[in-house]
């Protein structure tokens, strides 16, 4: 592994507001929590207006737009409301993920390949705002195939079903991310890769080859709890960094 790169640390806040929306308090406040996670060092910041509103409000992206000072990623389906929102608030990047309403969290990829006509024109729309798009997929080759003719360059793939893994399936599944990276790397595409990431499989997460930013939520807010927001954030990029030197 080149350890001269550098990977970038998007922080998705989304539990900092399903914390508030639980009692619909104004705390905690999303938009300190912006403040304090980059200057503790993340790279970015990452949230996800989802249909039902179950954590990030819509005026909670636009509250974040005025302050963020790194860049603001959007998560969001492609449905004609999100796309409306996202050309609106010009996100440095909006990454377009499946959503089902009964779901705890993203639990896979999009499929690419099924509704590629309906995401190549969400994409050509948001490319016209100079938003990039990225499109959450699961490290599959063809499903990378039918990302590139949506017009979409940015990936980010589905790091979820290796976090869960066995110890017998691991290796399958880091293989697969892998391989992705790798063809995605080759055809152009920049890699970003996010779900389940924690400070224990980072280590391993980093080894994938050409990544160029990791969305982390769930672990770093779960983390802040104990230690404090800005604390969560810096041992996160400390144990990048530490996966690095391995």
């Amino acid at each position: 592994m080149d350890k001269t790169r550098t990977i970038r640390l998007g922080v998705n806040l989304d539990h900092v507001a399903t914390i508030r929306q639980a009692r619909f308090t104004p705390y905690p406040d999303l938009i300190e929590a912006v403040k304090i996670t980059e200057q503790a060092g993340a790279d970015g910041i990452t949230m996800h207006l989802r249909e039902d509103r179950r954590h990030i409000q819509t005026e909670d992206v636009f509250a974040a737009r005025e302050v963020v000072g790194t860049t603001l990623n959007l998560e969001m389906a492609a449905t004609a409301e999100m796309i409306k929102i996202a050309l609106q608030l010009e996100p440095d990047y909006c990454c377009i993920v499946p959503e089902k309403r009964a779901e705890l969290t993203t639990e896979g990829g999009l499929d690419v390949i099924a509704n590629i006509r309906h995401i190549a024109d969400a994409c050509a729309k948001l490319n016209q705002k100079n938003i990039q798009v990225s499109l959450f997929i699961e490290p599959d080759i063809d499903v990378i195939e039918a990302v590139i003719k949506t017009g979409a360059t940015l990936v980010e793939l589905h790091t979820g079903k290796y976090a869960i893994s066995s110890a017998d399936e691991a290796k399958y599944e880091l293989q697969r991310l892998v391989s992705a990276a790798e063809y995605a790397a080759e055809k152009g595409l920049q890699v970003n890769a996010g779900h389940g990431i924690d400070y224990h499989n980072i280590a391993v997460i980093k080894t994938i080859p050409h990544l160029y930013e990791l969305n982390i939520g769930h672990s770093i807010v779960a983390r802040a709890l104990f230690v404090g927001l800005a604390q969560a954030v810096s041992e996160m990029k400390t144990a990048m960094i530490a996966a690095n030197d391995a």
